[in-house]
């Protein structure tokens, strides 16, 4: 486990609060990254993504960095855009 799993780890069992936000946190940045990796692995830029769901690219880098607040059908038209399945799970 290296230093920063430590410290994360200690700060979530000793601040509630941080242990809440952390992971909301990382939730959000979690989905955006797995967005932002599959638009690459498809070879599509922003630009053109944007293009395809008549939007601007501000609001794809928005989603890719922040992740919040994104519709299902926005989810579902940026995975047909990519050749994609979306798959959403409850565990």
């Amino acid at each position: 486990m290296s230093d920063l799993q430590k410290y994360i780890k200690q700060r979530k069992k000793n601040d509630k609060a941080f242990s809440e936000n952390y992971d909301e946190g990382y939730n959000e940045l979690k989905i955006g990254e797995l967005l932002k990796q599959a638009r690459i692995e498809s070879g599509i830029t922003q630009e053109t993504l944007a293009q395809q769901l008549n939007t601007k690219k501000s609001a794809i880098s928005r989603i890719e960095n922040h992740a919040q607040d994104i519709k299902l059908s926005t989810l579902q038209n940026f995975a047909r855009i990519m050749g994609k399945e979306l798959r959403i799970e409850l565990i």
